[in-house]
């Protein structure tokens, strides 16, 4: 019998029609919408005269360019009024779920999914947003899409994919203090590059995935775009199915019984083979820190900036000019750089376990007088339970701003924008030129670090900050 991987399994479960040399129709499980990429391909439907193929398989919220104060106001923002409004429009019109501002479970897609328990083991998963890849965390194909491409899901609940080759990527051992989910990610990343899994769809595996939470995970998965690939995944196990049991969407009863008993079989066969592989060590790893302009620049914090050293070309120059939009010079040590914010949140790094390890280590301190600091929770159930367990009052008091849910100044395509030659070191996932803002600074970095930052006011190691 052949040996299979995860991906192959759930992949060739889903494949509707195979086109000789050509890609495959590919039926969708679960279809997640926002305002942003949403409303073309609403308004192409209409004029083509089709529908929505299947309502109850789409779940939509609006997150990227919702402000993050006065969420029970009018939006002041004429274009993003306008998405939300078209959004809501949309949805009354064709029947889908919409987690709206102001209810219950609004927040960011890829984290309202999860807590939901829409997102489950085996499915296929898409989204008009690169960063859908987070759901993989669950052993889901998961991936993101264009706007014709969400057109095409809404009208057919398929896609026309070719299939991505396999990689795997295997962390062993036991991480260090200070080291989390975020920093394994970073660190895999800076080691294959930001192009080093292009083409691929990447299965994480190794006693230090395992040893993860769900929420961690998510973080791992929710990177895999930043390093080229597809997307990626985790094989679901006890972890997986604990987070899951009980949630609204969740199976009840002898169904729960029956998906576990399936989920159980979602693994990859031993001695299945993968087109690529990768092995790291976790005791290799340290606090992580990009600084850069992609994610694949990144460092140990105690660490120095890379020279040119064998450098040639049009490496060079575009390396050159990389560390010129940051201010930063070859070979010096990035440890001890001024910072001006400090951001938590994002589909990356906005859950609860991201704000209560925030919480725990900032607990008794003040932030720096230079550093202004926000937290933006993924999603308003987030935002509740860091009331309800006293989160909030001890970041209010080390001098942290708590802002409603979205994706806020994960990107700028809202009001949470950091100005222009300002540094910021963020939770989120991406540091590209003026992601956060025109002309705006990024480092990238865990939520345990960002704490750190903000009491130091600078870069630094938070094994050194936090030592008691």
């Amino acid at each position: 019998m052949e040996k299979t991987t995860l991906f192959d399994k759930i992949w060739d479960a889903h494949v509707v029609k195979s086109v000789p040399a050509g890609p495959d129709v590919f039926f969708i499980d679960k279809h997640f919408i926002h305002e942003v990429t949403s409303p073309v391909a609403f308004l192409n439907l209409e004029k083509r005269g089709i529908g929505v193929k299947n309502p109850s398989r789409t779940v939509a919220t609006p997150d990227h360019n919702v402000p993050t104060v006065d969420q029970d106001k009018t939006i002041k923002d004429k274009l993003s009024r306008m998405q939300v409004e078209r959004l809501r429009e949309n949805c009354a019109k064709y029947g889908i779920e919409l987690h709206d501002l102001g209810s219950a479970h609004h927040g960011i897609v890829h984290v309202i999914g999860p807590e939901l328990g829409i997102t489950q083991p085996g499915m296929t998963i898409v989204c008009g947003d690169s960063h859908t890849s987070t759901h993989g965390a669950f052993g889901a194909i998961a991936f993101g899409i264009g706007t014709s491409e969400v057109e095409m899901v809404l009208a057919t609940q398929c896609i026309m994919q070719s299939k991505a080759k396999k990689m795997r990527i295997t962390i062993d051992g036991v991480a260090g203090p200070g080291v989390t989910s975020k920093d394994l990610i970073l660190y895999v990343i800076a080691q294959i590059s930001a192009a080093g899994a292009t083409g691929y769809f990447v299965e994480y595996a190794g006693s230090a995935i395992r040893s993860l939470s769900m929420e961690a995970r998510m973080t791992v998965c929710n990177m895999s775009i930043e390093m080229g690939a597809r997307g990626g995944l985790i094989a679901p196990d006890e972890t997986t199915f604990e987070y899951l049991k009980g949630k609204d969407y969740a199976p009840k009863g002898e169904d729960w019984d029956k998906a576990v008993a399936h989920w159980k079989t979602l693994k990859t066969d031993d001695g299945a083979v993968f087109d690529k592989e990768y092995h790291f060590d976790a005791a290799d790893i340290e606090p992580m820190i990009t600084y850069g302009t992609n994610p694949g620049m990144g460092i140990k914090v105690k660490g120095n900036i890379p020279t040119t050293e064998g450098m040639e070309g049009s490496n060079k120059t575009s390396y050159l000019k990389s560390l010129a939009y940051m201010g930063f010079e070859p070979g010096e040590a990035i440890k001890g750089k001024k910072v001006d914010f400090v951001f938590v949140g994002s589909c990356t790094n906005g859950r609860i376990e991201d704000i209560r390890s925030v919480a725990e280590y900032v607990k008794g301190h003040k932030k720096a007088d230079n550093i202004t600091a926000w937290i933006v929770p993924g999603s308003r159930e987030v935002e509740k339970m860091a009331h309800e367990e006293g989160l909030v009052k001890i970041l209010e008091e080390a001098g942290f701003e708590l802002r409603q849910p979205g994706c806020s100044a994960c990107l700028a395509m809202n009001d949470d924008k950091i100005p222009s030659g300002k540094y910021a070191v963020s939770t989120s996932n991406r540091n590209f030129e003026g992601r956060q803002g025109p002309g705006a600074r990024t480092m990238l970095a865990s939520p345990l670090t960002v704490a750190a930052v903000a009491i130091a006011g600078e870069i630094c190691d938070p094994r050194e900050v936090f030592q008691n």
